[in-house]
């Protein structure tokens, strides 16, 4: 599979807005265009986007490029959204852009309902929502709609909350949506306690 490691993680469902200079992934997008119009996505652990010598971790997702369209000097405006998750067996040699083979990612199907713990990861969302706006920020509409699926709806939720990429990452590669929504939910909860402290002066 293609690859284009990026310093932000992409999630099944999320949406990814691309502005591609380097001559390297300008070929391997058009290559994809002219193919079946995906790549995939990881998150780099150490390193820079632009000029390789990264180092990548092994979890990403596949992304299906939904708009692409030509900008001055050679530039390139891509839209791709987040289709599944595959883990890479083997990197190849970045000629001229990075390859790997990859494995699906299979998810592990939930022992119990979890949409209990999904309307409580909502609200926390909400909560980071409001009070980001106090601060003069904005993490999207406090009414957002999730799709019905609550797995679906997992994806989704992750792909509008503000966590840091790290945290981002460890969500791509739990395997149980059960056990996601809680680790989203932990991830909002604090993030909510790290607002209300600057509301409060406690931090600058």
């Amino acid at each position: 599979m293609r690859m284009f490691p990026l310093s932000s993680v992409l999630f099944p469902r999320g949406v990814l807005p691309l502005h591609i200079f380097e001559p390297r992934y300008l070929k391997m997008i058009n290559e994809a265009i002219d193919e079946d119009g995906t790549f995939g996505v990881v998150l780099i652990e150490r390193g820079w986007e632009v000029g390789g010598g990264d180092s990548r971790f092994a979890v990403g997702t596949t992304a299906q490029i939904v708009s692409a369209g030509a900008l001055e000097d050679e530039r390139m405006a891509v839209v791709g959204v987040g289709v599944d998750r595959f883990e890479v067996v083997e990197w190849l040699e970045d000629d001229p852009y990075p390859v790997a083979m990859v494995t699906d990612r299979i998810e592990t199907a939930p022992t119990t309902d979890f949409t209990g713990e999904l309307d409580a990861a909502m609200r926390s969302w909400r909560r980071v929502a409001a009070l980001a706006s106090e601060l003069g920020a904005d993490v999207g509409s406090a009414e957002l709609e999730l799709p019905d699926d609550p797995g679906t709806a997992v994806w989704v939720l992750s792909s509008v909350s503000p966590l840091e990429q790290i945290d981002r990452q460890y969500l791509l590669e739990e395997d149980d949506p059960r056990e996601r929504v809680l680790m989203l939910r932990r991830g909002l909860d604090e993030q909510a306690d790290l607002l209300q402290a600057r509301l409060s002066g406690g931090m600058s």
